[in-house]
């Protein structure tokens, strides 16, 4: 089956005529499978229930006596629920079997005991099990993104992080490559950084302010430090590999590599701006925030000078067209974080709709989206066959991606509005929850069209895993034939 593409897209693509390299990829992608396979499955099942919360969540906010008989579905419930689907069901899942399947081909190295990962796959999702099922029956820790409770859940957590881990790198302890491609850098770090801020976030001696000043470490660490190192590797890994192009600038990969580890690990404390803790700390939070713009700079200059003269590629692949749609969510989501943090803005926007539609802007434009165009990549070299449908590829995009933007803008005007109210000594607090009505009820239009758009994908999904195959005559997605350069043998594009 052959497909024809414009000269745009196709620029300076060859063949790949290096059977070597052919035959390291295989026997990776052979080592990975079942370990990807599994944490992806299980994230899209966690996608599904924490869609539901969500949508449960988001109507309460405009129909609060819709079932309020029922405890385990009360907002503070359901909306935690969700949260913790989200952040640890679903994207955290989605990352690990994306990352094990991407560490082989880029160390050209069979992923080590992908038995024992496996198992560790499974002890974490039977933690998330446990933790949300404990948050909905009113069990819970009660601090932001650890509420699930930390001698029930946690244990499997971290021993089943701890396998997975384990297994990543013992896997780049002994690759074969000299050379280590950006994204391996980003999935290191990931799976170093993780570990370190989930005990020092669920230490139980801290207590008061010392308590909510490690919450927020962790809180905003998780983003910044486990969900979107791996959501970079992915973008780094992805985009040139299917415009077959080497990343525009090695050095520039390298800087937003460092300075987000070394500026993002500071600025959680920005969400305790007007709190009783030292001015010190949080002016050096804020400092951290605005310097944050270095990496997400560095980070879209690269990947944006890669795309130049192959966007018409977009057109072709579901897995750019995600991931770019991430990308431009990661600059947008880490500048409008440096400006909400300044002390000005902040009054405006603290305690908000604001925040929660920044949020969602990080952990679903950014994190999510790169992860759905993910795995629209992996699935099909590892189940040996393609996507069945392009129409539901595309209902997906767009109902993820339409339903994202009337997500979010009625949800930030609102809560600007909200802001605006709540600093008015004049306004009751009536006035307050009447400003925000329309946004909520946007809040709530947009993720039943995000929920619609995960069950299309998880479908699909479905699809792919009963061995359904696509119609004869349909073109391949990935028709653009990466090339095998000298930077991709020494361990760069695999």
């Amino acid at each position: 089956m052959s497909v024809t593409l414009p000269p745009s897209v196709v620029g300076a693509v060859s063949p790949i005529t290096d059977m070597e390299n052919l035959d390291i990829r295989l026997r990776a992608d052979a080592s990975s499978r079942r370990v990807a396979l599994v944490a992806i499955a299980s994230s899209v099942a966690w996608l599904l229930i924490g869609s539901v919360f969500g949508l449960v969540a988001s109507l309460k906010l405009h129909l609060p006596d819709w079932l309020v008989s029922s405890a385990p579905l009360t907002f503070g419930r359901v909306r935690t629920a969700h949260l913790n689907a989200m952040a640890y069901g679903w994207a955290s899942l989605a990352m690990i079997g994306v990352s094990a399947w991407m560490i082989p081909r880029l160390v050209h190295t069979e992923l080590r005991l992908p038995k024992v990962a496996e198992v560790g796959v499974w002890l974490w999702n039977i933690g998330v099990g446990i933790g949300v099922t404990c948050i909905l029956l009113g069990a819970t820790d009660g601090l932001e993104w650890l509420e699930m409770p930390r001698y029930l859940a946690d244990p499997w957590l971290v021993v089943g992080g701890g396998l997975i881990g384990f297994c990543i790198l013992a896997t780049l302890a002994v690759r074969e490559v000299e050379h280590l491609y950006v994204s391996v850098w980003y999935i290191m770090a990931a799976y170093l950084w993780f570990p370190v801020i989930f005990v020092v976030g669920n230490w139980p001696s801290f207590q008061g302010v010392e308590s909510a000043a490690v919450n927020w470490f962790y809180a905003h660490n998780a983003l910044g430090l486990w969900l979107t190192p791996i959501s970079l590797a992915a973008a780094y890994y992805f985009i040139p590999k299917i415009l077959g192009r080497p990343i525009y600038s090695y050095q520039l990969s390298l800087l937003g590599f460092w300075t987000l580890g070394f500026f993002y690990s500071l600025n959680g404390m920005h969400h305790l701006i007007g709190g009783p803790l030292p001015t010190w700390m949080i002016t050096t939070s804020i400092v951290a925030s605005a310097l944050m713009i270095i990496p997400v700079l560095a980070v879209a200059v690269n990947q944006h000078m890669t795309m130049v003269g192959r966007f018409a590629a977009l057109r072709y692949s579901p897995t750019l067209r995600f991931i770019v749609f991430g990308a431009v969510a990661y600059t947008l989501v880490s500048l409008q974080g440096t400006f909400m943090a300044f002390r000005e803005i902040n009054r405006l926007t603290h305690f908000t709709h604001v925040t929660v539609a920044h949020a969602h802007l990080g952990l679903y434009g950014f994190v999510t989206m790169i992860m759905f165009g993910s795995i629209y990549y992996v699935l099909p070299r590892l189940l040996g066959r393609e996507w069945v449908s392009e129409r539901l590829i595309s209902w997906h995009f767009w109902l993820v991606g339409i339903g994202l933007l009337v997500y979010l803008v009625p949800l930030t005007v609102g809560g600007i509005l909200q802001g605006v109210a709540m600093s008015d000594p004049t306004s009751t607090w009536e006035q307050v929850v009447a400003a925000m009505k329309p946004g909520f009820v946007g809040r709530s239009i947009g993720g039943a069209m995000l929920t619609a758009g995960h069950l299309v994908f998880a479908w699909h999904v479905w699809l792919m895993f009963r061995g359904a195959r696509a119609r004869q005559g349909l073109p391949p997605f990935h028709a653009v034939v990466p090339i095998v350069t000298p930077q991709s043998r020494a361990g760069g594009v695999a």
